[in-house]
């Protein structure tokens, strides 16, 4: 006795929707068969291009936001300065061609990269600020280069010393007595300059109010080498001994015992320095960073060289191999099988060997997709699980509001009189309150004393609670319509329970309205949770929504230089919102019949 509106199964729909009829050509006997309702909505559903167009841009959103996080994880805790509002690029190892063959010297700097061939002539390449592109005009020939966060060091055959890149804190201003001596190493580290002299004797200079590096007077004239990171410095000794420049004591200065007189290089990361001792032996001490304590078993008695990056290590063997181990955010940490090498450097997140042929290898960060925030974090990670989280909050509150409306616009069409009269004073009530004030007014008062799992789920609840009232009226004034008809009454003359008329019976002959309200009503809650966000309500750092990406880019600087931080949040928002209601608009379209007049 149920007016049944439903004659295809699922995997007809879906064949019908993706795959499409299998003749563009209809005989007479099948255009004059009747078909069911759903058939007919997916018919005309079909046949207009825009909807189709939103539903694949959503489709292809929705994967993406859901299923790449699990190649791409995004790391809650990272942030890195270095690497702060860093454009688009994968330039970052991407060297001059003309260095394969004849490198002589090889560094990386935070998103760059520098080299210098065998005639002397360097080279840049990856992310270069204006004045790191201005190379120096000497027309001596050049050996060694070094690459700091934002300004390089480089020397001459002649021990000469040459800077460009960043000139603030007295970074150009090369010592005097540097001229009178001859250097045998440059490096440039974060905001200071270093400069090891023939003699033994370390220069330092630069932004000492960032970073202070004491060298000890009764040491001068006896350094072989020196490395650094961004809080101090360290140096080998004639004697094979390890001296920590540092004003301060660190993890870095308990140096293991037996290291000492038997150094033979060296190299820090943040947190941890390393030793290769004349035994081919690797020892690794200070604080626990990435699990490089975790030193591969196979290169001890192996290793001749070692160089460090911000969380890394890699170490040359004997047998021309090499290993790298330690943080792996970006592949850093995992070296591939190379032969014949004779010369490494790490730095930041790069790494470059060089073969005795003089051929350049590189692993670890070349680029970002989508560039990186304030404070250092990969954009395309937060814009894939910000997009996650923006879609289930909008998808969790539709469901709450779908099941409270749908539930209670049954009732009220279908009993009508005094429950109509209570359920839709208080759809009214609902609906008279504002979700903005109401969201920002608790996340002020209780935000701060719930998880942010719990902010999350209070954002969902509220939302589902205060959408509901226009889609109650919607069901209700449908099932005033579907219940005068005869399939209805002959329901009732059989005894069927009032329930089951409801639910089993009219609800399936207009849930066709329903998904239509929904799946606009979807794209108002996702709009919702980014504007709470946006107004730093909603979801807080450092989760990604992508409102509060947005958020983050709510300054004029960043709108006009950082173009990035902005312009891929807000498409990925406008996408996926539009794309919704183009599928909403193409579902009403299609349920009406009087649109295939149109």
């Amino acid at each position: 006795m149920t007016k049944r509106t439903y004659g295809s199964t699922f995997g007809d729909v879906i064949k019908t929707l993706f795959l499409g009829r299998r003749s563009a050509t209809l005989s007479i006997l099948e255009e004059e068969q009747v078909q069911s309702p759903y058939r007919t909505m997916l018919r005309n559903f079909r046949e207009k291009w825009s909807a189709m167009l939103g539903l694949y841009i959503f489709a292809a959103i929705f994967l993406a936001v859901f299923l790449m996080p699990i190649f791409f994880p995004m790391d809650i805790k990272f942030q890195d300065p270095t690497q702060k509002n860093t454009k688009p690029s994968s330039s970052f190892m991407r060297y001059a061609k003309e260095l394969d063959g004849a490198v002589v010297s090889i560094d990386g700097g935070s998103v760059y990269g520098v080299g210098v061939d065998v005639n002397g002539k360097i080279y840049q390449w990856g992310t270069l600020a204006a004045k790191q592109q201005k190379l120096p005009t000497s027309t001596a020939k050049f050996v060694q280069v070094s690459a700091g966060l934002d300004h390089a060091l480089a020397l001459d055959a002649n021990g000469r010393v040459h800077t460009w890149g960043n000139d603030r804190f007295t970074l150009n201003a090369i010592p005097p007595l540097l001229s009178a001596q001859r250097v045998v190493q440059v490096l440039a580290g974060h905001q200071i300059s270093m400069a090891l002299t023939e003699g033994g004797v370390i220069h330092v200079w630069g932004n000492t109010n960032l970073i202070t590096i004491p060298v000890p007077a009764d040491r001068q004239g006896s350094f072989t080498k020196m490395v650094a990171n961004t809080s101090l410095a360290m140096a080998t000794t004639r004697e094979k001994e390890v001296v920590v420049l540092s004003s301060r004591e660190t993890p870095f200065s308990y140096i293991p015992g037996e290291i000492q007189g038997r150094v033979v290089d060296i190299a820090v990361t943040e947190r941890s320095a390393a030793a290769v001792t004349d035994d081919k032996n690797v020892y690794v001490w200070g604080g626990e960073d990435h699990g490089v304590q975790q030193i591969p078993a196979h290169i001890q008695g192996k290793a001749i060289a070692i160089s460090a990056g911000r969380g890394h290590y890699t170490a040359l063997l004997d047998d021309g191999t090499v290993t790298s181990w330690g943080w792996n955010n970006y592949g850093q940490g995992t070296a591939p099988k190379l032969k014949n090498i004779v010369a490494i450097s790490s730095s930041y997140f790069q790494n470059y060997a060089i073969d005795k042929d003089g051929k350049i290898f590189t692993w670890g960060l070349k680029g970002y997709l989508m560039g990186t925030d304030q404070y250092g974090r990969d954009l395309f990670t937060r814009l894939l699980t910000g997009g996650r989280v923006t879609l289930t909050i909008g998808a969790i509150a539709v469901i709450i509001s779908g099941i409270i409306g749908i539930i209670l616009g049954s009732f009220s069409g279908y009993y009508g009189g005094r429950t109509d009269m209570l359920l839709m004073r208080l759809a009214e009530v609902v609906n008279a309150i504002p979700f903005l004030p109401l969201a920002m007014i608790l996340s002020a008062i209780i935000g701060s004393r719930i998880s942010e799992t719990g902010r999350i789920s209070m954002i969902m609840v509220i939302l589902g609670l205060l959408s509901w009232p226009s889609l109650a009226r919607l069901v209700r004034g449908q099932i005033l319509a579907a219940r005068e008809q005869e399939f209805v009454t002959a329901a009732k003359a059989m005894g069927i329970t009032e329930i089951k008329i409801i639910f089993r019976h009219i609800l399936p002959n207009v849930i066709t309205v329903v998904l239509v309200n929904l799946t606009l009503s979807f794209a108002l809650c996702m709009l919702y949770e980014s504007s709470l966000s946006y107004l730093g309500f909603g979801v807080n750092e450092p989760n990604a929504t992508w409102g509060n990406m947005l958020y983050g880019c709510n300054d004029s600087t960043v709108m006009s230089q950082y173009w990035w931080r902005w312009v891929f949040p807000a498409i990925a928002l406008s996408l996926c919102t539009v794309s919704i209601n183009m599928a909403g608009d193409g579902m009403r379209d299609a349920i009406d019949p009087k649109s295939n007049d149109r």
